[in-house]
Parts: structure tokens; sequence; C-alpha cells
């Protein structure tokens, strides 16, 4: 057998190298993941793998370690604490770059490390300069207290979480959440707008030893946060089953960050004429008419359990991106509410901040009214929404479904139906300052209060009647209160030129 060449041996130190790389990865902790999988769990490489493009990762920080020399041999810390719990770098996602980071629950339950901290702040900063969209996998148990390296008293002094709250509206913010979110990864969660979580997810402010800490009692860690509670108050924005789905709908949002693309197939567009019922008083559900106007199977819905009088989605109509907004009718006859309000107000700010194209298909009897309406905030939530809509300055387009009614109905059309680049109404909707019956009876109080019970219901019927038909699309559209009523086939191919000429000129 022939001896190795000097050119063969191998650069001096790179031996080492290699047998520490080997070190931070999951092949160097079989046991580990073998429980982590019996889970039905994945780790974090491997759900990073699963989401960027093959051989694309290019890691930064994998050799460093917990900040616990002084308490634990080195040696330990290379094989029990690779990369501090956090793994991070750049990559592409279908060819496109992106930052992606995740805590590392299998190390020291992906709390947060003093030198791992260093490493996010390192790559947040990274990411805002070079303009990457940023995802996020943030499972964890929040701040680590035994890091006993690095002199410091408070640790309020970390930079991560301004870094990563400074990068609203300059990139793309991503969070991923399964487990056990708690602390300070839960603020990186909560600080991205948007959040994907699995069911077992919990999220936050505190886990259950902070919590017995503060003298609050004891509280096993599914108690706190969990999915469906979040997802009931706009907590996480889209719930998914498990980890792969999560990367999945990643890949999806990510896609619509890409700009318009080829037209994509859709469903027969004449089925629009006959989605709404013929008694405009019975109630729909509207995500039919956005599933059929959007292009098939591009639909995300944001928040559905969260206020669901309104949807809101992220969707492609004819291969562009935009932001759908919807009432719903199903929930308070569609009616805005202040958790209605809130969730279009930050709606509206996600679609400005990432650039897309806003859709807002109307049917509202405008905002919800009442004593107990007023006691949830109505007028500051209310308020906001009009400010957001009013701030666009992505494209707008409205379209008019049934009930185009009041300050609501405005508020979903940016402030007014001049607003949109384009408001359309299909041929059976009615606009109006509020309902028909409603301003018959606060328009004609004092005749009908001088008429017998009979004689005002009468009345009521019949001057209802008159002002539906007064308030009918054409006659809007007769005093150009409005630009077109149209052919219900025709909304995919009116928002899809209106949108593409408009941002052609950008």
């Amino acid at each position: 057998m022939r001896g190795v060449t000097e050119e063969e041996k191998p650069a001096e130190g790179l031996t080492e190298v290699l047998a520490r790389r080997f070190l931070t990865t999951d092949e160097a902790r079989p046991d580990a993941v073998r429980r982590w999988h019996a889970r039905g769990r994945r780790t974090a490489r491997e759900n990073i793998a699963d989401l960027v493009d093959k051989g694309s990762f290019l890691e930064y920080g994998r050799f460093v370690t917990a900040a616990q020399e002084r308490r634990r041999p080195l040696a330990e810390l290379v094989v029990e604490a690779p990369a501090d719990g956090i793994v991070g770098g750049t990559a592409t996602v279908d060819g496109r770059p992106v930052a992606v980071l995740s805590y590392d629950y299998l190390v020291m339950a992906g709390t947060q490390g003093m030198r791992g901290h260093r490493k996010s702040d390192r790559l947040i900063e990274l990411a805002g300069r070079m303009g990457l969209p940023t995802v996020f996998f943030t499972e964890g148990g929040g701040g680590r207290p035994g890091d006993v390296d690095v002199p410091l008293v408070s640790a309020l002094d970390v930079g991560s979480f301004a870094l990563w709250g400074e990068l609203a509206g300059v990139v793309p913010r991503i969070a991923v959440v399964s487990g056990r979110c708690f602390a300070g990864n839960a603020v990186i969660a909560g600080c991205a707008d948007l959040r994907i979580a699995t069911p077992d997810a919990n999220l936050g402010m505190a886990g259950p030893a902070m919590i017995a800490g503060g003298g609050l009692g004891e509280f096993a860690p599914e108690e706190i946060g969990p999915v469906d509670e979040q997802a009931a108050t706009g907590g996480v924005d889209v719930v998914v089953d498990d980890e792969e789905e999560a990367v999945a709908v990643v890949r999806r949002v990510l896609g619509y960050l890409a700009g318009p693309s080829s037209t994509g197939p859709a469903d027969d567009q004449t089925a629009l004429r006959d989605l709404l019922p013929a008694n405009d008083r019975e109630t729909f559900d509207v995500r039919p008419v956005v599933e059929t106007v959007a292009d098939t199977s591009s639909v995300t819905w944001l928040r559905e359990g969260w206020a669901p009088e309104l949807l809101t989605a992220l969707a492609c109509v004819d291969g562009i991106p935009v932001g759908i907004v919807a009432n719903r009718s199903t929930h308070v006859a569609g009616a805005l509410t202040a958790d209605a309000s809130a969730k279009a107000a930050d709606f509206f700010g996600l679609c400005e901040q990432w650039r897309l194209p806003v859709v807002s298909f109307v049917d509202t009897p405008g905002f919800m009214v009442g004593p107990a309406a007023e006691r949830a905030g109505l007028v500051r939530h209310a308020s906001r929404m009009v400010n957001a809509g009013a701030r666009l300055t992505v494209p707008l387009v409205g379209v008019v479904l049934r009930r185009g009614y009041g300050l609501g109905a405005q508020a979903m059309l940016g402030g007014s139906t001049h607003r949109p680049l384009l408001t359309v109404a299909w041929p059976g909707a009615h606009l109006g300052a509020m309902g028909p019956e409603g301003a018959v009876r606060l328009g004609y109080a004092k005749e009908l209060a001088a008429m017998s019970e009979d004689e005002r219901e009468a009345a009521v019927a019949d001057r209802t009647a008159e002002v539906r038909n007064h308030a009918k699309a054409l006659n809007a559209a007769r005093v150009f209160e409005i630009d077109d009523v149209i052919d219900p086939a025709d909304t995919r191919a009116v928002i899809s030129a209106t949108i593409s000429r408009a941002i052609r000129q950008r």
C-alpha cells in the first residue's frame, strides 16, 4: 500500500475542524434525536433543511458554545451545547435569498444564551443590511440564567429584541412556533410580522418557572398560552397540523413576497354569479367567493379564529400576490366590531409593509353599534382602521358584493369609495349611509311617531322599499359614487387589470 503524499495530507488543523463540525450536526446526537422524533417532532436542522434549497444554507456561528466554561468542561459544552442552541445563517428558498434562524430545543430547551444572543444580533443585523426576508423558528424557554462566563448583572442590554423590532417594515419577518415558546423566545415570535403555529404550541410571556417564581402559582407548560387561545385572540396568524405543513406555509408566504409571476389556474368565474343567496338578508360564507376569484390553491387565510366577521388572507390573483380583506355575514351580520377593526388595521399595515396590493370585498351593515360595542374600544380601533386604510400607498381595489353601508363600508375602502384605484359593485349590491330600514326610521321618526302602529309599519315598509331602490348599485354608479357595476364573472379580470397597470408604473 502506498503512503500518503505531502499533497494528500489534510491542511493543518482541518481534521480538528471537520471533527468539530460533525459535533454540531444531528448525527452526533442520535439518542436525543431519536427521542425527539418519538414525540413527532423535527430538529432545528431538519426544519431548516426542509425549508431552504438543498446545499444553499450558509451557517454562521456553528462553533459557538454556551458561556459556561467556569462551571462545565469545554469538551462537555462542545458536545452538549452545539451552536449555543441557535442555528442560523443565509440561504435561498426557491432561488430567492433569505435569512433563517432556529432555536434548538435539544440544547438547553432552546433557551437564549449570551453568545447565542450575539449570534442572533449578528444575523438580524445582516438580514437588514442585505434586505433578506427572515424566517425564525422560535421554540424555547426564554433567557438562560446559567451563563456565567460573561460579566453581567441584568442582561437587559442585549440587542436582539431591539434589532429584531427595528426590522419591522424593513424586511418581512415570519415566525414559526411549535412546542413551548416562552419569555424572550415568545417576544421574538410576537414581534414578527406573521406567526405560524402548530397545535402543540404554547406561547407565553413567561413560562412555568417564572410564573412560580413570581408567586403566582404552579402551572404546567400546556396551560400557558395554548394555541387555541392564541388563535382566538389574534396571537397567531396561521394554525397548521405539524412542522412539515408549517414549512410549506412559510414557502408559500415567501412566494407571495417574490412579486408577480405567470398566471395560475382558476375556477370557472361564471360560478360567482350564483354564490350569493337570492335573499339579501340571508347570511353566507364569503370564502368561496375569495377562493374562486383567486388562483387555485393560492389562498392562505390569516387569523381565522379571531374576529371571524372579517376575513383576511394572502393570495394570488392572475399571478399577482395580493392581500384580501372580506366581510363575513355569518358572524354578527358582517358588522365591524372592535376586534374586526383592529384585525383590519393590522392587516392593512402588513400589506403596506410587504408592498402587497389589497383587494377588499365589502358586505357590511357598517360598524357595530351599541353600549357593549363601545365598551370594547370601538372608537379607538375603528379609527385606527380608517387611518391604516387611508395611509395605504399600495394599490387598493374595492368590490361591493352586497351591502356597503355607512362608515364601515368606507373603512373597508380606505375611507371613501373613491379612495381605491377602482371601486366596483355586483348587480345586487346596495350602498347607503346606513341600512334602508334604519334610515327610514331615523329620517321619518317624527312622522312615524304620529301614526298608529299598523300605519307606521306599513309606511316603514313602503318607504324602505323606496330607499332600497334608490340605494341600488346602478344608482350609485349613475351619480358616480362608484366606478362601475360589473358582471360578477368579470371580477377577477378587473382586479388583475387594475393592479397590474398600477404596479407596472412603480
